[in-house]
């Protein structure tokens, strides 16, 4: 039998965050809220748990389905994306745009920034193709403490190192003490914003490359299917989506299709962006 304060959990980090968790991520849980369960002078997780089912505080809730949250993140983080971006993407992206010069990138669940960063680089190192254009990148994230993380742009050896050539550690970064801050450059072209992916779509406007990367994996299928309708609203008609390397729309949903040649790269059937196009 399941204990029923930990199927009340687990049904409130479902519902909170899309995050799927099974009588066999027992141990998971455990670990995670074991120190929140201590910060708030409680026994133990069990006391926790109870605590949730009672009718927690929303501060205290929202600290535990946090902590369910997985921030794994990395710089360049499977390189053929950011590859893909440069020579794929943004080449006919830039001939569309000719008349506003202006480019909107959407990194959903960014994480700790390394992501985002990852995207503005490529971007300036394309050097007089985007002169005199407008470039937006707003990164998005429900966690609140791991904004603030990504905000501040400072990463230890261990962080920079995954990821980054010499050569763009030395131009986008510059030592602080023990650790390495981007450059102001780069921070000045992200907007880190608060946003819960079940939430939907609305307020951020449309944008023409959007970065989804390693999140719907812990989703299941009706959520999947929810957070890839939103995408597909915000997404521009000629916009591309990047999803993980292990994530797929098929047997999900019909408002994308993948790119001819490119894994992990999705774009609006042709129909639905005539549609939008009109």
């Amino acid at each position: 039998m399941i204990d029923p304060d930990y199927e009340n959990f687990c049904r409130l980090v479902r519902d909170r965050s899309g995050l799927v968790l099974t009588p066999a991520k027992a141990y998971l849980v455990n670990s995670r809220l074991e120190p929140v369960a201590r910060g708030l002078g409680l026994a133990g997780v069990p006391q926790l748990l109870a605590q949730l089912r009672a009718g927690a505080a929303s501060s205290t809730i929202d600290r535990c389905v946090d902590a369910m949250a997985t921030h794994e993140s990395s710089f360049f983080r499977d390189a053929a994306p950011f590859e893909q971006l440069a020579k794929t993407v943004l080449p006919p992206l830039i001939e569309a745009r000719q008349h506003t010069k202006l480019l909107r990138v959407w990194c959903a669940a960014c994480s700790s920034g390394q992501e985002p960063y990852s995207v503005a680089m490529v971007l300036q190192e394309m050097g007089p193709r985007f002169s005199g254009w407008r470039l937006e990148i707003t990164a998005t994230d429900m966690s609140e403490s791991i904004l603030r993380k990504a905000r501040a742009g400072i990463y230890s050896d261990f962080e920079v190192r995954r990821g980054l050539s010499p050569e763009r550690l030395s131009r986008w970064f510059t030592r602080k003490g023990e650790a390495w801050e981007v450059s102001s450059t780069l921070r000045a072209m992200i907007q880190f914003r608060p946003h819960n992916l079940l939430a939907g779509s609305k307020g951020l406007g449309v944008f023409d490359v959007i970065f989804c990367r390693n999140v719907l994996i812990y989703f299941d299928v009706d959520r999947k299917r929810q957070v890839l309708g939103e995408l597909a609203r915000a997404l521009a008609p000629d916009g591309n989506l990047f999803l993980g390397s292990a994530e797929t729309v098929l047997g999900v949903t019909s408002d994308f299709e993948g790119a001819p040649g490119s894994r992990g790269l999705y774009r609006l059937p042709r129909l639905v962006a005539a549609a939008k196009s009109a």
